[in-house]
C-alpha cells in the first residue's frame, strides 16, 4: 500500500515537471523570448487553496454541509479558467505568439491533470489536512 503511494507521488512529480517544462518553453524559446505566459504559475499555486481551506473548515466545524465546499469549487474553477484564458488573451492581443500560447495551454493541461491526480490519489477519509 505504501509503495504504491510512493510510486504515485513520483509519477505525479514527473508529470508536474513536464507541465512546468512546457510552460517554461513557451516563455524561453528564442522565437518567443517573452515571459508573460509564466503568470499562469500563480494560478497553479492558488487553485488548490480554496478546496483545502474548505475541507479544513468542514473538519474543524464538524459540519456536513456542502456550502463552503461548493463555493471553494466555484473559486477553484475561476482560477482554472483564468489560467487557460490568460495565454489566449495574450496571444489575441499580439503580446505573445500563438506557439507560446499553445505550449502554455499544453502545460496547463498537464499541470491540472497532475493536481487532479494528486487529489484522487491522496484524498482518503483518514487524510490529515492539518499538515497542509
Amino acid at each position: 500500500m505504501a509503495i504504491t503511494k510512493i510510486i504515485a507521488l513520483v509519477t505525479l512529480a514527473f508529470a508536474g515537471s513536464i507541465g512546468m517544462t512546457l510552460v517554461i518553453l513557451g516563455c524561453a524559446l528564442p522565437q518567443y523570448k517573452i515571459w508573460w505566459p509564466f503568470f499562469v504559475v500563480l494560478f497553479y499555486i492558488l487553485s488548490p487553496l480554496p478546496t483545502l481551506i474548505a475541507r479544513r473548515y468542514n473538519e474543524n466545524v464538524g459540519s456536513n454541509g456542502t456550502g463552503p465546499y461548493e463555493l471553494a469549487i466555484f473559486i477553484t474553477m475561476g482560477f482554472v479558467v483564468s489560467s487557460f484564458g490568460l495565454p489566449i488573451i495574450l496571444a489575441r492581443s499580439n503580446v505573445v505568439e500563438w506557439g507560446a500560447c499553445y505550449l502554455t495551454l499544453a502545460g496547463n493541461v498537464v499541470v491540472y491533470a497532475t493536481l487532479v491526480g494528486f487529489f484522487l490519489t491522496f484524498d482518503t477519509d483518514d487524510a490529515d489536512y492539518s499538515m497542509w
